[in-house]
């Protein structure tokens, strides 16, 4: 695993436009970086990403199980308890998944190690799937990167084969949502539905802002029609607190990801899995505050809100003393305390966050996220990558 640097394209605004991507610039800051690539070799990608992000998978469907005959767990996740009679519901009929992103910490050198799993809302998905193959492909013809470089990336595929599969009998009509004023989130909502269009579906997009009961109890868009399966990029604690939270469960609405992603997309999975698995070779020693083995953890370790997104609230740690951080509106809820990982990949001043992809829990894709903190934001930069032939 190497950083290499590489001249960007004289015209790679308008090569990334030509494929839809719109929000490569974010407040004035280049958000796509493709001044540098970061080169893998096969078994680092196949070992040491590919393995243990499906293990990871696996462990957390573990953790579901017990978590959900186990009410103090859910408590301390703090999930409503009003909601966990819908979530458990929703695990026992099985509903299908469709995408998350775990977040590693790896530099080459040993396992690498979970630093949150990013399981109901994940963005980046776009650039990941489409703009970084187009990259790979003009990288390759320009002599930029070896002839015969590969990439770690069957997600466009893999995407519309489990839309196809999501729900019976296929195909079925499927409305997705996002809140208004976001263009990242915009931006990947487009991407999914035209996937999903490509899966054969009949696909509708709305506004969350747009949402509405019908007097049935189903949801319905703004054009008031009936909403049969909805994917939201929305997160599940947001759904629970809105107006209509009490009305989730009587909806008949399937959603996607379903009500069982709010036990994952929480930091307490981190203090929850180390206890399940001490010692697990991808995960780092976690606890929730307060917890008296909190003391047992590194000098320099990392406070995390339960439901931070995009690094808001998060801490990092030294023997008590503030290294860094980023503000937000998170920590209410409670937080976690986790070993600050020593694999943190970094060069040239910069680190740098490997975000693994899973579709339909099948390891397919990985996206590259750097910054000059050690603590990834909204800010970081995406950086494509190639498997060195």
């Amino acid at each position: 695993m190497r950083r290499v640097t590489l001249p960007p394209r004289a015209d790679w605004v308008e090569q990334v436009e030509r494929l839809g991507f719109a929000f490569h610039t974010i407040d004035g800051e280049t958000y796509w970086d493709e001044s540098a690539a970061i080169a893998f070799t096969l078994e680092e990608i196949e070992r040491d990403i590919e393995g243990p992000t499906e293990a990871i998978e696996q462990l957390c469907f573990a953790f579901i199980e017990k978590a959900l005959d186990h009410d103090e767990i859910l408590t301390k996740l703090a999930i409503p308890a009003e909601h966990w009679d819908y979530i458990r519901a929703s695990w026992q009929r099985g509903e299908r998944n469709l995408y998350g992103r775990l977040d590693l910490a790896y530099d080459g050198r040993g396992p690498a190690k979970l630093l949150e799993y990013n399981a109901d809302t994940p963005t980046a998905l776009f650039e990941s799937s489409v703009v970084q193959w187009d990259w790979l492909e003009q990288a390759m013809a320009r002599g930029a990167i070896p002839r015969g470089s590969d990439q770690f990336n069957s997600l466009h595929e893999r995407l519309i084969a489990a839309f196809a599969g999501l729900r019976e009998p296929s195909p079925y009509r499927l409305h997705l949502t996002c809140v208004q004023g976001s263009p990242e989130d915009k931006g990947t909502v487009d991407y999914l539905t035209d996937c999903a269009v490509q899966a054969g579906l009949d696909a509708r997009f709305t506004y969350i802002e747009e949402l509405g009961l019908l007097t049935d109890g189903r949801f319905c868009d703004g054009a008031n029609q009936p909403i049969e399966t909805l994917f939201k990029l929305y997160p599940w604690e947001w759904m629970f607190r809105e107006s209509y939270g009490s009305a989730l469960a009587g909806s008949g609405c399937q959603f996607v990801e379903p009500p069982w992603k709010a036990i994952l997309s929480n930091k307490g999975l981190l203090a929850c899995l180390w206890e399940m698995e001490p010692g697990h070779p991808n995960l780092l020693p976690a606890f929730f505050e307060g917890d008296p083995r909190c003391a047992t953890l590194s000098a320099r370790h990392v406070r995390k809100p339960l439901y931070s997104r995009e690094g808001a609230n998060v801490t990092l740690m030294e023997r008590g003393r503030v290294l860094d951080s980023d503000d937000g509106p998170y920590g209410a809820e409670g937080h976690v305390l986790q070993d600050a990982a020593t694999n943190l990949f970094s060069a040239d001043g910069k680190y740098a966050v490997l975000g693994s992809w899973l579709v339909a829990s099948q390891a397919c894709g990985l996206c590259v996220r750097e910054d000059a903190s050690p603590i990834t934001k909204n800010t970081s930069r995406f950086l494509p990558h190639y498997i060195e032939p």
